[in-house]
């Protein structure tokens, strides 16, 4: 059975030869030193086409030509903050920043406007502009934490998609398919469950192509579900006598909850802007099957580094030990030194010692409340619903003591003051 399969990969492998041999021709004048560079942008990545040799070639015609990459990611500022989740894609772009390249962010100012389709059941609702703009300022102020904004250069698609006239737009959709637009895997899903695709929603695609085209961009950056939206990309330019861009896929990570990609949505994120302890437990909170592919995608560590972390674990490290370090890792990325060392000392006093903290928030309780409303009004819960789900599965305790009455009355006068946990990590001492 092994030569069978043995055999079955030689052959592909030949047949790959024999539809290759020009670029292969072609990779052997490619210096060694660019391939290893190519070799290290892409850990982690799907790149289309070829692989890291496709950006090798790329990466060669561009030093030869005397000038950077342009490496293009396009965002839409649907919403105020980003989490761990975004960050992956940024972090691939500081690499490529760190190797010398042009960084070429667009602020999807007129596409936010219409809305992704990619990877929805449901027509997204529009946003205006005011919406977008607002949005744009802080994703920039986070992107900041990852990004050499100074270095990169920004852009908003509404300068050239906006001015575009009816004739202009029927000239770009004339160079698009309707099987092409129907193809995408969205789309097919929700024609196929008889739900509605509204008909601005089919622009969305070749409009974040033409982006490519308006700042002639060599490589593109997104997450696996931008797959169609980068290829339009690279389907438009050569109709404006451009070379086509290098398309360059990154995966969608898992939330804290191991199971759904990360989104605020499932409550499962870990938020840029969090504060050091709630970003440290969080990670803490991952499933062991993930350390290596957070440390890979979402840290600044090397190829290097992540494999003798990949080999600690297969020769039986112990995951929490590489866990810590994941979680001091990233405190460090996003709040400094200091901020990482005392949230690795706050989650050993706290976890490890079972010791409640000296310093916590403190609330004042001025009427009796419900235990589930003190959760809301202590910002513990987002709301009701989370407040009482968090009591029915256990993860709130009064002075160490677990509760399960979510009904159950806090009133003031009844002591001094009580300490509210929630998971392992969230105190509050309210003053009676």
């Amino acid at each position: 059975m092994i030569k069978v399969d043995n055999r079955k990969r030689r052959d592909e492998e030949k047949t790959v030869d024999a539809t290759q041999t020009d670029s292969k021709k072609s990779e052997e004048k490619i210096p060694e030193a660019i391939i290893e560079e190519a070799r290290e942008l892409g850990r982690g990545a799907e790149i289309l086409p070829d692989g890291y040799m496709g950006l090798a070639r790329k990466l060669y015609e561009v030093k030869k030509a005397g000038r950077k990459l342009r490496v293009k990611l396009g965002v839409d500022p649907t919403s105020t903050d980003l989490h761990l989740g975004h960050s992956v894609v940024f972090r691939k772009l500081r690499l490529f920043q760190d190797f010398g390249h042009q960084i070429v962010l667009i602020i999807g100012g007129f596409t936010a406007q219409i809305g992704d389709p990619s990877g929805r059941n449901a027509t997204r609702p529009q946003l205006t502009s005011e919406q977008v703009k607002e949005n744009a300022r802080t994703y920039l102020d986070q992107m900041g934490l990852i990004l050499d904004i100074e270095k990169t250069e920004t852009r908003n698609n509404e300068e050239w998609l906006a001015p575009m006239n009816l004739n202009d737009i029927l000239k770009l959709a004339g160079k698009v398919t309707v099987q092409q637009l129907l193809a995408k895997e969205a789309f097919g899903e929700r024609m196929e469950n008889q739900q509605p695709i509204s008909f601005h929603e089919l622009f969305y695609p070749i409009l974040q192509g033409y982006d490519s085209v308006a700042i002639e961009a060599d490589v593109e950056l997104g997450g696996t579900d931008q797959r169609f939206n980068i290829l339009q990309g690279r389907e438009l330019q050569p109709h404006y006598n451009l070379d086509q861009q290098v398309a360059f896929l990154l995966p969608l990570i898992e939330g804290t909850d191991g199971a759904k990609k990360m989104s605020k949505t499932y409550d499962n994120f870990i938020g840029l802007s969090e504060p050091p302890s709630d970003m440290f437990g969080k990670c803490m909170r991952i499933p062991d099957e993930l350390i290596v592919k957070y440390f890979e995608l979402t840290t600044t560590l090397s190829g290097a580094e992540v494999d003798e972390i990949k080999d600690f674990l297969q020769s039986g490290g112990n995951p929490k030990e590489a866990k810590a370090r994941l979680a001091k890792q990233i405190v460090l990325q996003y709040h400094g030194e200091d901020a990482a060392r005392d949230a690795l000392t706050e989650w050993d006093t706290i976890h490890s010692k079972r010791q409640i903290p000296d310093d916590m928030p403190e609330y004042k309780l001025t009427e009796e409340k419900q235990l589930f409303r003190l959760l809301v009004d202590t910002e513990l819960a987002s709301g009701s619903g989370q407040a009482k789900r968090l009591i029915a599965d256990g993860g709130v305790r009064i002075d160490g003591d677990q509760v399960k009455d979510p009904n159950q009355s806090i009133s003031p006068g009844q002591g001094d003051s009580i300490v509210l946990q929630v998971g392992r990590r969230r105190f509050i001492r309210i003053n009676l």
